[in-house]
């Protein structure tokens, strides 16, 4: 059931995965040719990618962070046509 509510479902989207893996034996989460991701490489993966940003931050200057987020506020707010 942890498995289930870590990626991120509702309530009825969680009751319809045990309810799919209870009476049909599938699992509603693998890849269409039936692959399965490995819970240890997801688990390294986020790992790397909490630290990514810290760490890119920490590298980057004060000058270029703000030049970044200044091109971040333009493209968030500009006009759509």
């Amino acid at each position: 059931m942890k498995y289930i509510l870590s990626k991120g479902l509702d309530a009825n989207q969680a009751a319809y995965a045990v309810m799919k893996m209870a009476t049909e034996g599938i699992d509603p989460f693998a890849k269409p040719d039936g692959r399965v991701k490995n819970p240890a490489a997801v688990a390294l993966g986020r790992l790397g990618a909490a630290k990514g940003g810290k760490a890119r931050a920490k590298a980057l200057s004060a000058a270029r962070r703000k030049e970044i987020a200044r091109r971040g506020g333009e493209n968030r707010w500009k006009v759509k046509v």
